[in-house]
């Protein structure tokens, strides 16, 4: 059942580089970390699987379709698909996926040796959530506003221009 999510979650991340239209690479993007929050839960990081699927799924999905639907992005007629950095990229991510796999096969088992020390959980992470990272939190989400404030200026000059 791992593999099966694995796959999934591989298959719809690679078919977000080919599809044409952002509504389905966006859905693909959700079942790709649909995928691996089943993987997260499946490896037995509950914790994680819930802060995926809520977090990313969830919301961060959410708001980026709510972005695409809002800016109704369309692709000019006859304009290039790929750019000339697709084959280079494609080669790259080749040679990525061999190293990697030359390395898990060396390696013996093909598991990372388990993690000693204390366990991190619920309470500890909320606790250094909430007093460590909460500005860098605040600071990603004024990013993210100003980002879609930025995108909705670039659209309305565009629109100006063509009308």
């Amino acid at each position: 059942m791992l593999g099966l999510f694995g796959v999934m979650a591989l298959v719809s991340a690679a078919s977000m580089l080919v599809l044409r239209e952002p509504m389905r690479v966006a859905l693909a993007l959700v079942t790709s970390m649909s995928s691996l929050g089943a993987v997260y839960g499946l490896m037995g990081v509950h914790f994680i699987a819930a802060f995926q699927v809520l977090i990313y799924v969830g919301a961060v999905m959410v708001f980026m379709v709510y972005v695409i639907m809002l800016l109704e992005v369309k692709e000019a007629p006859g304009s290039k698909r790929f750019s000339r950095f697709v084959v280079p990229g494609f080669l790259a991510g080749a040679l990525l996926t061999a190293v990697l796999g030359v390395s898990v096969l060396r390696s013996g088992t093909g598991r990372a040796p388990m993690a000693t020390g204390e366990v991190f959980g619920l309470v500890p992470f909320s606790s250094a959530f909430l007093t460590q990272y909460w500005l860098e939190f605040e600071l990603t989400t004024v990013f993210l506003v100003g980002a879609i404030v930025a995108a909705l200026a670039v659209v309305n000059v565009s629109r100006r221009r063509q009308g």
